[in-house]
């Protein structure tokens, strides 16, 4: 016998009891982006690989150790996505949309980093993500951020999340900034690690994010970047907390959050949460106002943020609640061959009559028993059945699987009406 072939490891599958509560946090996603006019954009997996070194930076642990890259057929790199602001911002500039004045946009779908797999992180994930294009002003920071609140309320979730901001000013102001952590982080050298010494090079405001526990004292020591942000700047992220305030929305100002890529500057934010272990970090995103000419375009603003579904569905209180938008409204039982081909017809008639009918027509033959069996665990609230008697009778049976009560019987053409009621 032939060696059962597996998923690749970090790759899972996601098991029909497991959709619901992807298709229940895809919903409200889809929901909340419609309430604040946002418009989704659907992208390639696979783009050229100078798309990512451009726009994450080539010396980002993504693009050297991360990034699933091969070449094609014609000799090009290619590389499947490892997230999505930088194709979303291609498909933008290669389609014209950014010369509209403003644009808000949404996309859903697989990115794929080669990383230690672990509970929370994957080598294929699911990611949301929404960028926002021409507004230079801290409103939009807002709208992004309250947009997010509104997502974990109405998921139910917004108990366990907590908010971080941090400005990171222009890059001019952080290429002062840098000279000086990187003078301070010399100072203390042996005290860094293997990789945070490696960062210093290259991008020492990594070193400020690292989870390393021993080096907490040394990076608690080092400077500011909020000392040396210029008046715009400050006046921009306090435009931005005073909108926060107003909306009630509780933050924490992490001047340590530097984010992981390269193209971010001004605001950036994160929300997270104590309940998943190591990878607290749900949603993230911020400005990348200077990515937009980077790629080839003129010079603009941008903001976005993208998040883990799976992180999230980990974090569903209730996610069985799910299970009754997609559950079966009803089960139809058949027993006999007249009963199977008049009840082909009928089944029809109701998907015709009914478009919002879930119906679940038994194919299997077997006894009134073994197909009730099977009713009920389906899920299905009724069950509809027909035998010989029906056939003849051009009637149908109905029996409440959820609820006691007896079975009884209505003619045919009764049933739609009754189904209607029903939905």
């Amino acid at each position: 016998m032939s060696e059962k072939i597996q998923a690749i490891r970090g790759m899972h599958d996601i098991l029909p009891d497991q959709t619901p509560s992807w298709q229940g946090v895809e919903q409200s996603f889809r929901q909340v982006l419609a309430a604040y006019g946002y418009q989704e954009i659907r992208l390639p997996i696979v783009e050229k690989t100078e798309l990512f070194k451009r726009s994450i930076g080539e010396v980002t642990d993504i693009v050297e150790k991360e990034m699933y890259t091969f070449d094609d057929r014609n000799g090009d790199s290619l590389t499947l996505r490892p997230e999505g602001t930088a194709g979303c911002l291609r498909a933008c500039l290669e389609h014209g949309l950014l010369h509209q004045p403003s644009q808000r946009l949404w996309y859903m779908g697989p990115m794929f980093r080669h990383e230690r797999p672990q509970k929370g992180r994957y080598r294929q994930f699911q990611q949301m993500g929404v960028e926002a294009y021409g507004m230079e002003g801290p409103a939009i920071d807002a709208e992004l951020i309250l947009l997010t609140r509104r997502l974990w309320k109405t998921l139910g979730i917004a108990h366990k999340l907590e908010l971080q901001i941090n400005s990171l000013g222009t890059l001019e102001e952080r290429l002062v900034y840098r000279e000086k952590l990187v003078e301070y982080f010399r100072a203390h050298v042996d005290a860094l690690d293997d990789d945070s010494k490696r960062r210093l090079e290259t991008n020492p405001l990594r070193i400020l994010d690292s989870k390393n526990p021993n080096l907490a004292e040394v990076v608690q020591g080092a400077p500011s970047l909020a000392e040396y942000l210029g008046e715009e700047s400050r006046n921009h992220f306090q435009a931005l907390t005073s909108s926060l305030d107003n909306a009630a929305l509780a933050y924490t100002v992490n001047p340590r959050l530097v984010r992981g890529l390269d193209y971010y500057c001004r605001t950036v934010f994160e929300w997270v949460t104590t309940e998943l272990g190591a990878q607290g970090t749900v949603c993230a995103g911020g400005r990348y106002d200077g990515l937009i000419a980077q790629l080839g375009g003129k010079p603009s603003h941008a903001i976005g943020f993208a998040l883990g579904v799976e992180r999230l569905i980990d974090l569903l209180d209730n996610p069985a609640r799910f299970d009754e938008a997609v559950c079966p409204h009803a089960y139809f039982i058949r027993v006999g061959s007249e009963a199977e081909g008049s009840g082909a017809l009928l089944a029809e008639q109701l998907r015709d009559a009914l478009p919002n009918l879930r119906l679940v027509v038994h194919c299997d033959g077997g006894s009134f028993k073994s197909q009730f069996k099977r009713a009920d665990k389906s899920g299905a609230g009724l069950a509809l059945i027909l035998g010989e008697d029906e056939v003849r009778d051009s009637a149908i049976g109905i029996k409440n699987l959820r609820k006691d009560g007896e079975q009884f019987t209505l003619k045919q053409s009764e049933l739609i009406p009754y189904l209607q009621s029903l939905l």
